[in-house]
């Protein structure tokens, strides 16, 4: 069939097929599969970046919540957000039994398909496929949100903003699964000290007795009260939950770590459970004392990072650039995650075999 091609078209196909070398580089040949296998160092940026990045705005789903309460309803959120935090530890170390007990990766589907049956392994399946897909337009959101918190000033676009990043995931991504983790390993890392170093200080200001509430740019709440109705409570507390959010992607992806596989998986969920739980208590706690108040216009995170720092420096920038970046990467999770999902459900033959394709760089 080739050789009945005009020249002219094999000169386009020739073409093209340079213009996909160029963007995506060279194919990877099977074998070398092993060596395109994450570290513990990138697999935390690859994995975790999804669960590290929704601690950024879980306090802040909780106090947008509470806020009907007037501000005696602010004070809540340390109680809830520890309870938050006793689950995010219960379910990390649910996952890394299954990691040890389940090491071909899947999750859990795998695990319900195992030990409830089809529907349920299903339902659990179509669960984080959706789930993936929104995690992309929520991360990428709140990441463009962090950018105007930090560039109140900068008219810019957020819906092209949001495209612009979905666009360079998904040629980071198309570029082979250690190419993205080389390219999303630094980011992730900015972010965990850059806000480690941000709860520091602002211990430090609240130990040492400089630590000031912030003044709300909005209309003052009400003195309001903590008898809130039971409704608003779990409310607030399912909202809260979202700092549970892409702890299963390290189970999920087993098989992408370098042998042995299961000690490497297990090492990283209790490293990214460690430090998550960390951050997350860290802005509560931080949260509580400057009296944050959730608004429109500004993050809770670029709200504590300003009284922090005492005002817009070099570091309040640091720490925004840093949440940015994370929260934009966190889709990164379903750019790892929902091909590989996709693969073991087509193994299964529950979607087109095609999902079981790898592609020239070896990446789903």
């Amino acid at each position: 069939c080739i050789s009945t091609l005009q020249p002219e078209v094999m000169a386009d196909e020739s073409f093209l097929g340079q213009v996909k070398r160029i963007i995506l580089g060279a194919p990877i040949p099977s074998h070398l599969a092993h060596h395109e296998r994450l570290s513990r160092v990138t697999g935390l940026a690859v994995l975790s970046s999804d669960p590290l990045s929704s601690v950024a705005y879980a306090t802040e789903e909780i106090l947008r919540v509470l806020a009907v309460g007037g501000v005696a309803a602010l004070t809540l959120v340390t109680p809830i957000g520890a309870v938050i935090a006793a689950m995010l530890a219960v379910v990390a170390f649910s996952y890394r039994q299954t990691i040890h007990a389940y090491p071909g990766g899947g999750g859990a589907y795998i695990v319900a398909k195992e030990n409830l049956g089809r529907a349920p392994a299903l339902i659990a399946a179509a669960s984080l496929l959706i789930d993936y897909v929104l995690t992309v337009s929520v991360s990428i959101a709140a990441g463009v949100a962090a950018i105007t918190s930090a560039l109140p000033h900068w008219s810019l676009n957020p819906l092209s903003v949001c495209l612009g990043f979905v666009a360079i995931l998904m040629l980071g991504n198309l570029r082979g699964v250690r190419e993205s983790g080389r390219m999303f390993a630094a980011p992730t890392y900015v972010f965990i000290g850059s806000i480690l170093l941000m709860i520091a200080v602002g211990a430090w200001r609240y130990f040492t007795g400089t630590l000031a509430p912030i003044t709300p740019s909005g209309p003052p709440l009400p003195p309001g009260t903590t008898l809130l109705p039971v409704f608003v409570l779990l409310t607030a507390v399912s909202n809260g939950c979202t700092a549970l959010t892409g702890v299963e992607a390290v189970s999920n992806g087993v098989p992408a770590f370098r042998p042995p596989e299961s000690r490497n998986a297990a090492q990283t969920l209790v490293a990214m459970a460690v430090v998550a739980i960390t951050i997350f208590i860290g802005i509560t706690l931080l949260a509580a004392a400057y009296h944050v108040v959730s608004t429109d216009s500004e993050t809770v995170v670029s709200q504590i990072a300003r009284a922090t720092f005492g005002g817009r420096g070099w570091a309040y920038y640091v720490v925004q650039a840093a949440t940015m970046a994370i929260l934009v990467l966190a889709a990164n999770t379903a750019y790892a995650d929902f091909p590989r999902l996709a693969s073991i459900l087509a193994r299964d033959r529950f979607l087109p075999r095609q999902f079981m394709n790898q592609g020239d760089r070896l990446a789903f």
